[in-house]
């Protein structure tokens, strides 16, 4: 009997489909279900399974990658819901420093995200008591204090709305310590219920409607009225003229008014500014398309001129870059990406595609199912020619064979530089029952690359089911220094792994301000006060002043290179040295 055996195909499994697949590292597979979670029903995985997915991942990954995950989830991605997720996930299975309470003051950023956190508190534990939230975790609480000082009466008063959990049970809850007299007063009013009723159009809309009219037609010029007031005011965020076009219009406001709102929509800052998902203009472009009126047509160019503008931040594509795109049109991509959502992944993969062939010169695009169609993509008329695509569905079949696309540039001899394909990951062959190894996107993509050794692979993973046709683990362990180019496609679509090439995804954001307890280097002790954060490659030098222990966070370095601290040095009654003279 042999112990010490090969360690070749360790991370090798089947997917859904029964084909060969292969299992990411736990960061990676963490990373793809945080990234990609709608936290809705999926084809091949419903919502309680990815959750406890992720359950599971959070165990297996070091507690500073995930808490530094749900930060970069935050602020980088603009996530909202799953950033809460881990943080009640991670409160459960760590414990004995700040790290939890350090990482909900960050991701807490709209004072809804206070009850949200808390609400999803109750569901987690499974809290059906009267008391939902007694013994609450103490570093969320500590967190969620941290964060009651972030927000203002506007602020507040706007998310304060009648749910499970209000902002008068969270205040009294967490117990916050307010930062100054105002704030107390604030606070006060919270726990009286004396907020000051916003003016933001949400409520002028409320109260719009709240009024008698004699008839229909007083209440449509009211309404037509309190749209007008708004858009002049610029009362509307981009996300909420985004989510209004087709009640503005149909409130048959004034050509001048429908004027502003094309001008706000394609104004470059605005767009930019926003960080505005693709699919949120597929969607605002659906609902307008069901209106009739005379001016609908300039709102819809104003959206398609929004839509490109929205990735013109996008590098690494020239007049020299031969580029493949490859959209997975699948049965599994018709699922839609929320339950009240008219978007599918398979609009997804389109939109995407169509976006990156406006940032290329030599592009092959084309879609592939049963077989591999090349089609010409149009450049112009984005979200146009997305709906246009539904009236092709089913033309290339409905299974995954990805494996076409490669084949069919070993076949031609074609040399490109990326091929990106936007898929689930799902991959399987139709044609023999996944019984022929070569037809496969690992095998094929090893041919290719013999043909074509500098060209790079792009999967963008548009579900995070947590295996890909290609073995990811491998490739960043041969190439440490390639950094994983992501991709956000939806509020929780968006994982891209470059294949043969991608390491562990590592978010480096400092989550302590930089008034934090330092380790001095030199004696083992720690510093305080306001000082700069040491080099990684240089120790600071010693000033002798020093704390007793506490952990500095986060520690420098990765997880993995981490040592013990160096233990406090002996003093008098566990004081530390004195001064030397």
């Amino acid at each position: 009997m042999r112990f010490n055996t090969s360690k070749k195909d360790v991370s090798a499994t089947v997917n859904y489909e029964g084909a060969k697949a292969y299992t990411l590292t736990p960061e990676l597979e963490l990373y793809s279900a945080v990234v990609t979670a709608s936290l809705h029903d999926q084809f091949y995985e419903g919502s309680a399974e990815r959750l406890e997915r992720i359950r599971e991942l959070i165990k297996k990954n070091d507690p500073q990658f995930v808490a530094r995950l749900a930060v970069y989830a935050r602020e980088k991605m603009y996530l909202r819901s799953i950033p809460l997720v881990l943080a009640v996930e991670l409160a459960k299975v760590h414990t004995g420093n700040g790290l939890v309470s350090n990482m909900v003051n960050r991701v807490v950023q709209r004072a809804d995200e206070i009850t949200e956190l808390l609400a999803f508190y109750t569901l987690s534990n499974e809290r059906k008591e009267t008391k939902k939230l007694h013994r609450l975790s103490k570093q969320i609480q500590k967190g969620l204090s941290l964060a009651f000082n972030k927000f203002d009466e506007y602020q507040f008063a706007k998310y304060n709305r009648a749910a499970a959990v209000t902002l008068k049970d969270a205040l009294f809850i967490v117990h916050p310590k307010p930062k100054d007299d105002d704030q107390q007063l604030l606070f006060d009013k919270i726990a009286q219920d004396e907020l000051q009723v916003p003016y933001t159009w949400e409520t002028t809309l409320t109260a719009t409607g709240q009024v008698q009219y004699s008839d229909a037609s007083d209440r449509q010029k009211a309404f037509r009225y309190a749209w007008e007031q708004l858009v002049e005011s610029n009362m509307l965020g981009y996300m909420a003229l985004i989510r209004n076009l087709r009640n503005i219009l149909q409130a048959d406001v004034d050509n001048r008014i429908i004027t502003k709102v094309c001008a706000q929509l394609s104004d470059e800052k605005a767009v930019l500014h926003s960080k505005q998902l693709p699919f949120r203009f597929l969607s605002a472009y659906r609902e307008l398309k069901q209106v009739k009126h005379k001016r609908r047509d300039d709102v819809l160019k104003a959206l398609e001129a929004a839509i490109k503008i929205s990735v013109q931040h996008l590098q690494g594509f020239d007049q020299d870059t031969r580029v493949v795109i490859a959209c997975d049109v699948s049965g599994s991509m018709q699922k839609a990406v929320s339950a009240r959502s008219v978007v599918r992944y398979y609009d997804i993969g389109l939109l995407l595609g169509m976006l990156l062939q406006h940032k290329c010169e030599n592009v092959v695009t084309g879609m592939f199912g049963d077989k591999w169609k090349v089609v010409d993509f149009p450049r112009k008329h984005i979200l146009e020619s997305v709906d246009a695509f539904y009236q092709r569905e089913g033309e290339v079949g409905y299974s995954t064979n990805g494996y076409l696309v490669l084949a069919d540039l070993i076949k031609s001899g074609r040399i490109v530089d990326k091929v990106m394909m936007f898929t689930d990951c799902q991959m399987w062959d139709s044609t023999t029952g996944n019984q022929r190894e070569k037809n496969t996107l690992a095998e094929q993509w090893k041919r290719y690359r013999s043909m074509a050794p500098e060209a790079k692979l792009y999967l963008f993973d548009l579900a995070g089911y947590g295996t890909t046709p290609v073995d990811v683990a491998a490739a960043s362990r041969q190439h440490a220094t390639t950094a994983v180019e992501s991709i956000r496609c939806t509020e929780s679509l968006g994982s891209s792994f470059e294949a043969f090439g991608a390491p562990s995804p590592q978010p480096r954001l400092a989550l302590t301000s930089r008034k934090s307890a330092r380790r001095c280097r030199s004696c083992g002790g720690h510093r305080r006060g306001r000082i700069p954060a040491p080099s990684p490659s240089r120790s600071p030098p010693c000033r002798s002043r020093h704390t007793r222990a506490r952990s500095a966070w986060p520690p420098a370095g990765p997880p993995w290179s981490r040592r013990r601290s160096a233990p406090m040095p002996a003093g008098r009654a566990g004081r530390p040295p004195a001064r030397p003279a």
